[in-house]
Formats: C-alpha cells, sequence, structure tokens
C-alpha cells in the first residue's frame, strides 16, 4: 500500500476554484463515484470539504500507471497530483461546487482499499436505519450526515462566543455524582474503592451549577454532557448534550431576553434564518386551555373550544356523567372537511384512546344536514349555537372529546397535531418561538400517591403561592419558563430557591422526610446557610434544536453516535456482558446469567 511520503495535501476537494485553474495541485480523499469510458477515467473525489472531478488519461499517464487508476473503486482512499483545469461548457456539472473544474492526474497514489460497502454513500438513501447504525463510520461519511456534525460544531462555537461576550465562565461539573433519584433514573456506576457503594452519573448539573452561584461565580455555563435511564423516543437518548446556564443577581426578564438574543444570534449566523422578537409569551394554563400542551406548535391554528355549556342538561349519558364528575367537553375544528370518510373517523377514535380519551365524537356541517352521533340529544338549535360559538362554517368538522380536563387536553392536543399534518397546515420552514411561563409547581403522581415537582424541587414559588405549600400544593404557581419552538421543548429552566428554610417546605411538599431530605441534599442544604444569592437559569437541549435546525426528523441524525431505542450501540456492541474479574473487583454478583443458565 502506498503512503503520502513526499506529497502533501495542497487543497481541498471542495475548494478548488477559478483561482486555481492551471495550478498543479494534490488532493486527498474517497472516491466517490468512478466512470470508465475505455482510456479515460472519471473520478468525483470526496473530502470533508465536498467534490471535485480528477480525470486519468491513459496517455497522459502512460501505460504503466494507467492500470492503477482501472483497479479504483468507491471508498478508496487515495491522492491525486495534477494541474486543475475548466471544464468545457458542455460537460459543467451544475449540481456540484466545483463542477466547472476538473483535476488531470499527473500522480496517482492508492491509499488504501475498501470492500463494496453495504450503502451507497450518498445522499437520500432508502436504508433501514439499523444498518445505518450498525456501520455509523460509513454513515458520517454521507455528504448531509456530515453537514448535520458540521452544523453541530458551528452551533456550539456561536454559543460559546455568545456567552464568553456576556461574561459568562465555562466551568466543568462532576461526572460521577451523588445519586438523587427524582425525576428519570439513574445511571449507576460501581466503585472498585467503596464496595457496595455507586456513583451516579449525572441527569443534569442542577445542584453544582447553584452551588457555583453561591460561590461566587455569577454567570455560569457549559456544553454537558447527561445521562438519563429511560425509555426512548426519536428526540430522546440515554446520554444527551445540554447548553447549560445559571446567572446570579437576575430576575425572569433579565433571561428570558438575554436566551432570545442568544437564539436569534444563534440562527442568523448558524443557518442564515432571521428572527425576531421578542419572542410571544403564553401561560401554562392558556397553553393548556387553547392548544392541549404545554409545548404548542403555532404553526397553524385549530384550537381546543369549550362547548360545556352547549352540552350541559341532556338525556345524552356520557356527556352529562363526564360534565358532573367536574369534566369538560371540548373540540378542535377541521375546516372544510364535514366529508371525512367514515374509516377515517373511526381511525381518529382509536387514535385519541392512544392517550386516554375513551372515545370521539364529531359534527359534521355538511351542506345538507348537520350529522353527528348525538343529534337525537339535543335540538338543531343547539348545534347551531354551537356552530355560532366556534364560528364554524357550513362545510367544517369539529371532532369532540368529553373528559376530564387533563385527558381532554392531552388526547384534543395529539388529535390537533395529527389533523394538522393530514390537513397540511403545518409549513416546515415556519420558525414559531413561544415562551410557557407561570407553570404550576406540583403535578399530583396518582401512582406514588403523592406531590412532586413539575420541573425540579428546586424551582422557586411564586412568593404569593408560598402559602398554600402545605395546605394546597396544586395551587402554586412556579417561577419557570419553558422556551417552544414548533411544538418541542428546546430550552427550559426557572428562579431557583435560594433559602434553605423555604427548600425544606418544598422538600416536605413532595413528601420527602427531613432526615430524607438531608440524605439526599444535606450538602446543598448545609451550603445554602453561607449566604445564597438570588439566582435562576434554564438549559437548552442541544440535541434537539441542532434536530430543527437541520429539519431532520430524528436527533440521532444530529449525534454522531447515538444509541438505538433500546439504548443499545449497534457499531460497538454496547453495552455488553463484562469479564467475571471486574465483577469481583467491584464487589458485583449478577443474577442475569444465572437466569440465562437456568432458562
Amino acid at each position: 500500500m502506498e503512503t503520502l511520503e513526499g506529497m502533501s495535501r495542497t487543497h481541498h476537494c471542495g475548494k478548488i476554484s477559478e483561482k486555481n485553474v492551471g495550478e498543479e495541485v494534490v488532493v486527498c480523499g474517497w472516491v466517490s463515484r468512478r466512470r470508465d469510458h475505455g482510456g479515460l477515467i472519471f473520478v468525483d473525489l470526496r473530502d470533508r470539504s465536498g467534490l471535485v472531478q480528477t480525470v486519468f488519461a491513459e496517455d497522459k499517464m502512460g501505460k504503466t500507471a494507467f492500470p492503477k487508476a482501472e483497479s479504483l473503486r468507491s471508498e478508496f482512499v487515495i491522492a491525486v497530483r495534477g494541474k486543475v483545469s475548466l471544464r468545457s461548457e458542455d460537460t459543467i456539472n451544475p449540481h456540484m461546487a466545483t463542477g466547472k473544474f476538473e483535476i488531470y492526474c499527473e500522480e496517482l497514489r492508492v491509499l488504501n482499499k475498501s470492500k463494496t460497502p453495504p450503502f451507497y454513500i450518498q445522499d437520500n438513501i432508502n436504508v433501514d436505519e439499523t444498518l445505518r447504525l450498525k456501520y455509523r463510520y460509513l454513515d458520517l461519511r454521507r455528504p448531509e450526515m456530515q453537514k448535520n456534525i458540521i452544523l453541530r460544531h458551528r452551533v456550539t462555537k456561536i454559543m460559546r462566543d455568545y456567552f464568553d461576550r456576556n461574561d459568562f465562565l465555562e466551568i466543568e461539573t462532576p461526572m460521577l455524582t451523588k445519586s438523587t433519584p427524582e425525576g428519570a433514573r439513574d445511571f449507576l456506576v460501581p466503585s472498585r474503592l467503596n464496595p457496595g457503594e455507586f456513583y451516579a452519573l449525572p441527569q443534569s448539573p442542577q445542584i453544582f451549577k447553584q452551588i457555583l452561584m453561591l460561590a461566587g461565580y455569577e454567570k455560569y455555563f457549559q456544553i454537558v454532557r447527561c445521562f438519563r435511564d429511560e425509555d426512548l423516543r426519536a428526540d430522546r437518548q440515554p446520554e444527551f448534550t445540554q447548553l447549560d446556564i445559571e446567572m446570579s443577581f437576575v430576575d425572569q426578564e433579565y433571561i428570558l431576553n438575554l436566551m432570545e438574543k442568544m437564539i436569534i444570534e444563534l440562527f442568523d449566523k448558524s443557518i442564515n434564518a432571521k428572527i425576531s422578537g421578542p419572542f410571544l409569551r403564553m401561560t401554562w394554563q392558556d397553553a393548556m386551555d387553547r392548544f392541549g400542551s404545554d409545548k404548542p406548535d403555532l404553526r397553524f391554528g385549530m384550537e381546543l373550544m369549550d362547548i360545556s355549556d352547549y352540552m350541559r342538561g341532556s338525556e345524552f349519558k356520557v356527556f352529562e356523567s363526564v360534565l358532573q364528575n367536574g369534566g369538560q367537553v371540548k373540540v378542535i375544528k377541521v375546516d372544510g372537511y364535514a366529508n371525512i370518510p367514515r374509516r377515517e373517523l373511526d381511525g381518529l377514535v382509536e387514535y385519541v384512546k392512544n392517550y386516554g380519551a375513551k372515545g370521539l365524537a364529531w359534527i359534521q356541517y355538511t351542506e345538507k344536514e348537520i350529522k353527528s352521533p348525538f343529534k337525537k340529544f339535543y335540538s338543531e338549535e343547539t348545534f347551531l349555537k354551537i356552530k355560532e360559538a366556534v364560528h364554524a362554517e357550513t362545510g367544517d368538522l369539529l371532532l369532540v372529546v368529553a373528559d376530564k380536563p387533563l385527558v381532554v387536553a392531552q388526547s384534543l392536543g395529539e388529535l390537533r397535531l395529527e389533523m394538522g399534518r393530514r390537513r397540511n397546515l403545518i409549513d416546515p420552514d415556519k420558525l414559531s418561538f413561544l415562551w410557557v411561563i407561570d407553570f404550576p409547581m406540583f403535578e399530583y403522581d396518582e401512582e406514588g400517591k403523592r406531590w412532586k415537582a413539575m420541573h425540579h424541587p428546586f424551582t422557586a414559588p411564586c412568593e404569593e403561592d408560598i402559602q398554600y405549600l402545605k395546605s394546597d400544593p396544586g395551587r402554586v404557581k412556579a417561577k419557570a419558563y419553558d422556551m417552544v419552538l414548533n411544538g418541542t421543548e428546546i430550552g427550559g429552566g426557572s428562579l431557583r430557591i435560594y433559602n434553605s428554610e423555604l427548600q425544606e417546605q418544598v422538600f416536605e411538599a413532595i413528601g420527602l422526610t427531613p432526615e430524607q431530605a438531608r440524605l439526599k441534599f444535606g450538602f446543598m442544604l448545609d451550603a445554602f446557610k453561607y449566604g445564597t444569592p438570588p439566582h435562576g437559569g434554564l438549559a437548552f437541549g442541544l440535541d434537539r434544536l441542532v434536530m430543527i435546525m437541520a429539519k431532520r426528523d430524528s436527533i440521532r441524525d444530529v449525534i454522531a453516535f447515538p444509541k438505538t431505542q433500546s439504548a443499545a450501540c449497534l457499531m460497538s456492541e454496547a453495552p455488553s456482558e463484562v469479564d467475571a474479574k471486574q465483577l469481583r473487583d467491584l464487589a458485583i454478583r449478577t443474577t442475569v446469567a444465572a437466569k440465562k443458565n437456568k432458562e
């Protein structure tokens, strides 16, 4: 195999330009495409910067050197020395940035050969994702994947520059921390030096960044790896990256304005998207009432509307029992779709059941009549009043859900998104930002029969609601805020509790005894007694943010080496069993091997 000794790359493939015409250059890369025309071979050579056409001519290279060019195949790694020429007018390739130029080879070195790849190294391939993840090193060669990873680099560079200009310090926090099982499950790490004891990989740097505020650093940020042992989906991984931010002596208005400016600069400099501020703000309650979601997609309308008052006092037991038990009846209006096929309606009934609803009803305002499965229980006047109240027209369809408020919100909110997709109402090029504010401090855990923090237990409650921490936790609002983009939460945070007594009250509200709170967070409570400043911050999900910027459907497309839905790395075959000696050193015995043998 040949080497680069005595030959040094002078240019990148995608950077060849008019100023290089007539120059001798050396380019290196992978054979992307090869076309054999007898005594003339054309190769599209690819490196990270792009493609350039290289020409191997038998009469120029000679009969002894030309067979080497004939041996070239896809993904061979080669170096080419030659002169840059202009292509003739009829051979210009308008789809390549270097399509006006070509390099006539004077010297070819084959640096490495390649087996035939399991899929084409090109964009828009129709290949099962498991195959792409198994051969991730090949998948990452594809231009669209390289663009995603380069975009990710550019995003983090712009973020770092922005926070540096605004007087923030980038400070690393520990990867091996104490397990505090509030929220998602921890990944545990055994300690050889402390048998039977475990570290936890951080779900976030929350406690440490608050302690940095106590330590007087005032403005902190970090692009940090976090870990959660939870079920996965398209926008979730067991290990993920977030932009983590905390600052002292600031209020909510300062934080929101600073973050808006960062996002505006980020989108402008990274993808040339012009965004204007200030961003829309919406309370959590308003978002749930109008869109059935705390991360509403505002690129289209179709808001949820309450028709409970029109449904009361009838013999229709389904609606009546719901209303008598504190539930509600809400609708979404699908314009011009009164003639929806019955088969599709039946499918929508099953769709909302996936989100907790017991069923779905409808009202069709057709040209001939009003159609509804509950039509016989109400007068025509009632249906006309509903039509007027929701601003429906003849030809419109109302989809109706009756249930507990949270079930109505979730099921009808998801149905709204599905109908938006089916009716092509969502503009994929639109960027719709908003802040969701005034979240509830707590939500009730039916399984655990206790209140739990909606964000995390370090979020500050609104001053006027502190009085309800013991008597009525569900009434307490939090100084919390989420940034939402196109129906995806891309960042969230809050002003924090900086008083140890108040922190202990919040721990008590979520069912932690003083002993449990001290066991889990004792060092933090102790630290709070040494002059903690008012502080607050937030974190942005870097993977989700870049996914949206790159217009991808999965964060796996913007992470170099992601895991599958089962948290496995198909390329490295992690996780895997380890040597028995390693387990003995860690004082660990697993029952899995014994169980396998028994089976």
